[in-house]
């Protein structure tokens, strides 16, 4: 069945870095999209970055972009979210989301991995 394991969250000082990794199985990796989501405290969801299944095209939201890079190796099936120069605003449950272009919908979620701002 489709997994997503999400790992690499944690404690972090504004200014600092971490990178989220998502291990994908079940499926054929390189065929699908890839999104970031993330959920701050009593906030609801917010799209980060997502990655077409090749990796050549990339997408931000305004309020990371030149800060987070979001990458993939296919070989590897895992999803990577490199984030610099964190902000205490980025604190948040960071999921891995698979995009289904047939539906146009997110149809499989990872557990999430916490990143904390730990000021």
């Amino acid at each position: 069945q489709v997994q997503l394991v999400e790992s690499g969250g944690g404690l972090v000082q504004p200014g600092g870095s971490l990178r989220l990794s998502c291990a994908a199985s079940g499926f054929t990796f390189s065929s699908y999209y890839m999104t970031w989501v993330r959920q701050a405290p009593g906030k609801g969801l917010e799209w980060v970055s997502n990655i077409s299944n090749g990796g050549d095209l990339t997408s931000y939201t305004d309020s990371v972009k030149g800060r987070f890079t979001i990458s993939r190796d296919n070989a590897k099936n895992t999803l990577y979210l490199q984030m610099n120069s964190l902000k205490p605003e980025d604190t948040a449950l960071y999921y891995c989301v698979r995009w289904q272009s047939d539906s146009r919908t997110y149809d499989y979620w990872g557990q999430g991995t916490q990143v904390t701002d730990s000021s």
